[in-house]
């Protein structure tokens, strides 16, 4: 096909996705934005005109005065963090295992592991098990069971990776001398890292935007973290709902997102095509 018959198609393709994306995409994104500038009775309308009367000092500044926003990202932070470090870790360890093994126990519990993925948490016992250890209603033991119920999707995404990598290269670095953990650390890491990048920030996605779980878990207001905080915020008032300081709380909450997504944006994308072409 030639070169003047691509472009008319790639202009057709970009446009039919413009257009699918300007209702699910463009228009609840700016609804949201738009009406954080606004005075509570202008943003009670829900409208997508511009504001009649701009409040956009006013708004962000009870976000971070009463809305609790910096405990929040405080909270979100110390789950995130180390939830997102201890899965990937022990999840590329955990496929690197399966990968290599040909034990049928081994196949047994990647299937075991890897239907968490499917299966929903069972909320009874995790209570149970975090009250024994007295974790219940903490941050720790909160991001424990995070790492718990995330640990499936990481172990289910690297294996299929690890299993394209040519197993010389770790005999060849045995020969040498090298022992299991160098070489996981030289070898295996660093060809892992596009499938970490993209299972990080599914990760990051997952974690910073739950809310069923830290209701639960998450008992004190000193402990809740973005989502808790902007579900407080909300449910503040016993009259009405002031949408304009509700959606300045969704933007802030959803700005570290943002800016996750903007600098691993290339890098995501490379470890997807990345994973494709080796699966």
């Amino acid at each position: 096909m030639s070169a003047s018959a691509i472009r008319p198609l790639a202009a057709l393709k970009y446009a039919v996705i413009t257009l699918f994306a300007l209702p699910w995409v463009v228009i609840p994104v700016w609804l949201v934005i738009v009406n954080s500038f606004k005075t509570a009775g202008e943003a009670g309308a829900l409208s997508l005109a511009l504001p009649g009367q701009w409040s956009i000092l006013e708004n962000y500044t009870a976000v971070f005065v009463t809305g609790g926003y910096l405990t929040g990202l405080r909270n979100s932070l110390l789950v995130a963090v180390p939830t997102i470090a201890a899965t990937l870790l022990l999840g590329a360890m955990a496929a690197w295992a399966y990968a290599r093994s040909r034990k049928r126990s081994f196949q047994f519990f990647f299937y075991l592991t890897s239907l968490s993925v499917l299966l929903p948490p069972a909320i009874i016992p995790t209570i149970y098990v975090l009250s024994t250890l007295h974790l219940d209603g903490s941050l720790a033991g909160y991001a424990l069971m995070m790492v718990g119920t995330r640990m499936g999707l990481i172990v289910f995404l690297i294996t299929g990776f690890v299993r394209g990598i040519p197993e010389e290269l770790e005999e060849a670095a045995a020969i040498d001398g090298a022992s299991r953990v160098r070489i996981f650390r030289s070898i295996m890491l660093p060809l892992l890292r596009p499938t970490l990048f993209v299972g990080g920030v599914l990760l990051v996605i997952g974690v910073w935007n739950d809310f069923f779980f830290a209701l639960l878990l998450l008992k004190t207001s000193a402990n809740a973290t973005l989502p808790l905080t902007l579900y407080s915020f909300a449910s503040a008032s016993t009259t009405s709902l002031n949408w304009n300081l509700v959606f300045a709380h969704v933007v802030m909450t959803s700005l570290p997102l943002v800016i996750v997504y903007l600098i691993a944006q290339k890098r995501v994308l490379a470890g997807l095509t990345e994973g494709g072409v080796k699966g």
